[in-house]
């Protein structure tokens, strides 16, 4: 097991329930990085005593740097200091939860820096996947999803022998707060209630994507990256209850499934312990107390971002970095109460396809996709 690690995203979901595993498993935290909460990681870095603190929004670097001035931990901003806290020297491992495309440059140094990996930043392998594994595989290093679906995928795939008995991946989602809705009463929703989830405790960004199956869109595209399987081998299944976590199916047709209580904090630990598996803060899974579980048929049709995600596979190059891009800004005009809900799977949709479908040759790429997709949206809404 590690013994160290240094958290991007440190004040976020993820983040804090990283922190609450590794107290569970008495680590040392040797780096912290956040956006724009420099009052969390205020109280986070007098807690833990890092080696490096990092702000990413520049603007509060001045401020923070003052408030921790009586600290030894030295202070950084910017992407800058993200690449400085993802190639630390002390810590074994980079847990990585921004939030976002700004994931893919630090993960990239990270497996560069020869330091394993464990990913909840699905935009880096959404964006970036082929410079990512051949980074990872280039250097040897270890790539430990962190994701909830692609833990169960990982955990589950423990048993198999070998790359001919998998037949498929089925990724379950929860349906997010608009389950069984048609578009029609999609039209009008407000940001309250989209950020209304059933089972999750997330940020807003992530949450909003659940309401529009961007989520799990992006998670198709990622487990792909991550597992090295075609997207017409990869499924998803609506889950209410959030129970099972994600299925593998064998050539056989036997199915082996990971349940769990809805808690990250499973397969953050997973991921900071593999191969082994220790005691954990989380909540005992009885399944009388449920006592059914229910699965339907994702829609499609009504659930545009998922749609698009899935076509961005099929496109293939960079389309998948178009369509995160475009969600990216679409996500955040939503909830600035710029557009309407069903806007986002348009502005997804059309950005996608205005993507070239040419493969990604270096980061400078990806990003100028990127860049492009965020443009179009904000040109066409």
């Amino acid at each position: 097991m590690v013994k160290s690690i240094s958290i991007l995203g440190a004040t976020g979901s993820i983040g804090t329930q990283a922190l609450d595993v590794a107290d569970n498993l008495g680590l040392n935290v040797h780096a912290l990085t956040a956006n724009t909460n420099i009052k969390i990681l205020e109280e986070q870095v007098r807690k833990y005593k890092p080696a490096l603190a990092v702000v990413f929004d520049e603007s509060k670097f001045s401020e923070f740097k003052e408030n921790i001035a009586d600290t030894n931990t030295k202070v950084s901003c910017g992407m800058d200091g993200l690449i400085e806290a993802a190639v630390i020297d002390s810590a074994d491992l980079v847990l990585n939860s921004v939030v976002g495309m700004v994931g893919l440059l630090p993960t990239i140094h990270a497996a560069n820096a020869k330091k394993d990996i464990a990913l909840a930043n699905k935009e880096t392998l959404v964006a970036g996947g082929s410079l990512v594994m051949k980074a990872v595989k280039d250097n040897g290093v270890n790539l430990y999803p962190v994701d909830s679906e692609h833990s169960a995928i990982f955990q589950c795939l423990q048993g198999c022998p070998d790359d001919k008995a998998l037949k498929r991946l089925i990724l379950t989602a929860s349906g997010g707060p608009f389950f069984g809705k048609k578009l029609d009463e999609l039209r009008n929703v407000t940001v309250e209630q989209a950020l209304n989830h059933p089972n999750w405790d997330m940020g807003a960004k992530i949450t909003i994507d659940s309401a529009t199956m961007m989520n799990k869109g992006l998670e198709i595209i990622e487990a792909s990256w991550l597992f090295d399987m075609p997207a017409d081998k990869i499924d998803v299944v609506v889950h209410r209850e959030s129970v099972i976590h994600s299925m593998i199916e064998y050539t056989d047709n036997s199915v082996i499934a990971q349940l769990g209580v809805p808690d990250m904090r499973i397969p953050i630990q997973y991921a900071i312990t593999y191969p082994k598996r220790y005691k954990s803060p989380v909540e005992q899974l009885s399944l009388t107390d449920y006592g059914k579980l229910t699965f339907f048929e994702p829609d499609y049709d009504t659930f545009k971002c998922l749609r698009a995600c899935k076509q961005a596979i099929d496109r293939g190059g960079l389309c998948a970095a178009a369509a995160n891009g475009a969600n990216e800004v679409a996500n955040s005009l939503f909830r600035q109460k710029k557009i309407s809900f069903l806007d986002i799977g348009d502005l997804v949709m059309e950005a996608m396809l205005n993507q070239d479908n040419v493969e990604a040759e270096t980061v400078d790429d990806v990003l100028k996709a990127d860049k492009t997709a965020r443009e179009f949206v904000l040109n066409n809404i």
